[in-house]
């Protein structure tokens, strides 16, 4: 309860303002009681603590002028000529702007308690004697065993000792079908359990976690400024000086220029100094970054700060790395060829058997691709592996070999090895597969594009800015993924510090560029690019230097970054458009006398409330 109230404190404050200045109005105009100006003096003192307590603290500890002290004077200027109500009104309007502001902030921060209410707060330690004691989450230790029950959350990064587990990983990586662990694999907290109760070894302290780490980053980008609020913070502190300056002088010339009479031109003064408040001008970029950084949280986009928010919709080019990033990262079968129809069968089966005996990368996307065509699983009389060349087998008195050419067959104009050699100038990985020494067929391998690869670096093809592949593969690998996936550029062969120098004399070109990359080797060229994005299963070195990091790995959230950075640039432009135009509108009214001090307030602090609620709309998906 006490932290409900505390959290609520200026909220409440500006209520009881309120109700108090109705309460003076009444008696001013009901019971016509001397007690009114007392009463307008409470609301004054209650709804404009919080604010004139940052407004001074900023002027005397930090040296720096604020709107709060401009709307306090001209509250305390209005009083002091007898507009009690009016000093009252003001102040609590400006107060309502704040706690509205507040509670702009806190919604926009909801990200942070979001990541934060996914992993539990307890685990189940086992204990040396094999006993059960449930603790914190935050007191576990490295090398720590805990049991995770089916249907429950993992608690914390650990290592599966004792188990195959189905978790539900949506919570990080977005993807809604479950993944099968076995003992070894790391499995990251805040992910759920779905198979039966599951032993772990802890991986590491909970300040290191995964979800820790993105709360953090959460948390810095947050308290990160934009371009466009640096700047108007900057600006803030000499126009409130020069509104100080000019308000004196406008008084001055009131009274001894125009004749008007001394309250009325002190009233003037008052009005001039509410209405020229810049309180809509600082409040156009804050609250409209945090709420766009919080939407890119909830998506599983995390911006280090609101500057690369802000400028990622003003990228000319944009690098991408291939393994990994663009391609998923491991080979699949991409085409297959058989001597004759009849043999097909045969081989598929034959050619299972053998894969089935490696852990080879290339064996292993053989055995998926030949168990999505549904083949037999047949068992061999015998099979062993040579290292660096293949695999060889014994079924039915024939022998069967997998792998390299120059292993399986001395054939040289065999009808297979023209297409062979073909897919091998595209790139590709070819295995092949020979029955007696003769070859029979071959499977042609490679690392294929993720599946919105394409649509990715069209939209950005769309936009007018230059796609680039940067790889360490070899020439023709990187020109096939490059004519496959459409990028205007590609560059082969490229060692780590040959992609940060490329970067560098890319950036020299396009001025302004991104970096898409995800392992190690990618770490110097993130780091140079003007934008450096890392995806989310990458390595941690290129997730530490990146400025944009995507989580759940899914390129696709490149182009929603670059929309929502729109979205960002298009509000906060409106925002200081609108603002700018009020001050203008109701400056010029005031000098005609046209408008009064309540009037002035409404104007002025209602364009404020406008602002920092079209800043929210960002907090809405698109």
């Amino acid at each position: 309860m006490y932290t409900l109230f505390k959290e609520n404190k200026p909220m409440i404050a500006t209520i009881i303002s309120g109700i108090l200045i109705l309460f003076g109005i009444f008696l001013s105009y009901v019971i016509s009681s001397n007690l009114a100006p007392f009463i307008f003096v409470l609301s004054f003192i209650i709804g404009g603590y919080h604010q004139a307590k940052e407004g001074f603290y900023e002027t005397f500890k930090e040296k720096r002028l604020n709107v709060d002290i401009l709307m306090v004077l001209a509250a305390i200027g209005a009083s002091i000529i007898g507009y009690w109500m009016e000093g009252a009104l003001l102040i609590f309007i400006f107060s309502l702007s704040g706690s509205l502001e507040i509670m702009a902030t806190n919604k926009s921060t909801q990200a942070i308690t979001d990541l934060m209410n996914v992993t539990p707060n307890t685990a189940k330690l086992i204990l040396p004697d094999q006993t059960i004691k449930e603790v914190s989450t935050e007191s576990l230790e490295v090398g720590n065993k805990i049991l995770v029950p089916k249907g429950s959350t993992i608690p914390i990064d650990s290592y599966l000792i004792k188990g195959d587990g189905l978790i539900d990983e949506s919570s990080i990586t977005g993807e809604s079908i479950p993944s099968q662990k076995k003992i070894g694999d790391e499995l990251i907290g805040g992910t759920l359990n779905l198979s039966h109760a599951l032993t772990l070894e802890v991986a590491v302290d909970s300040s290191n976690t995964l979800f820790a780490k993105i709360i953090r980053m959460v948390e810095e980008a947050q308290g990160t400024p934009s371009k466009t609020a640096t700047l108007i913070e900057k600006i803030e502190n000499k126009y409130v000086v020069g509104v100080l300056i000019l308000v004196p002088l406008m008084i001055a010339l009131f009274y001894f220029g125009l004749n008007w009479t001394w309250n009325e031109s002190f009233y003037r003064g008052m009005v001039l100094l509410t209405v020229a408040s810049p309180c809509a001008l600082v409040a156009s970029a804050t609250p409209a970054t945090l709420s766009a950084i919080s939407n890119g949280a909830k998506k599983g986009i995390l911006f280090k700060g609101g500057a690369y928010l802000e400028n990622f919709s003003q990228i000319k080019a944009i690098a991408f790395d291939k393994t990994g990033t663009l391609t998923k990262g491991e080979p699949s079968v991409t085409d297959s060829n058989y001597l004759s129809d009849e043999n097909v069968l045969e081989v598929d089966k034959l050619v299972l058997a053998l894969e089935k005996t490696t852990t080879h990368p290339l064996g292993h996307a053989i055995v998926t691709y030949l168990i999505d065509k549904k083949t037999v699983n047949i068992e061999l009389e015998s099979s062993q592996e040579v290292t660096g060349k293949g695999i060889e087998g014994f079924y039915k008195g024939n022998q069967w070999k997998i792998g390299k050419l120059d292993y399986i067959s001395p054939e040289k104009n065999h009808p297979l090895l023209k297409e062979a050699h073909e897919k091998q100038k595209e790139g590709k990985t070819v295995t092949f597969v020979s029955k007696n020494n003769a070859l029979v067929a071959f499977f042609a391998l490679m690392d294929v594009p993720k599946n919105n690869a394409k649509e990715t670096v069209a939209f950005f093809k769309s936009k007018n800015i230059r796609t680039i592949l940067i790889t360490g593969d070899n020439e023709a690998t990187g020109k096939s993924v490059g004519e496959t996936l459409g990028v205007d550029e590609t560059y082969a062969n490229y060692l780590p510090d040959q992609k940060a120098d490329l970067i560098k004399e890319l950036k020299d070109k396009y001025e302004i560029i991104a970096m898409v990359g995800d392992g190690t080797n990618d770490a110097p060229a993130l780091a140079n690019a003007s934008i450096g994005v890392a995806m989310g299963a990458g390595t941690d070195i290129a997730i530490d230097v990146a400025d944009v990091v995507l989580m759940q790995d899914d390129i696709s959230q490149l182009p929603y970054s670059f929309n929502l950075s729109n979205r960002l640039r298009r509000i906060t432009l409106q925002n200081i458009v609108f603002s700018l135009a009020v001050i203008f509108i109701l400056i010029t009214a005031n000098l005609i006398q046209v408008i009064n001090l309540p009037l002035g307030v409404i104007g002025h602090e209602g364009s404020t409330i406008l602002v920092i609620l079209n800043g929210l709309r960002l907090l809405k998906k698109k």
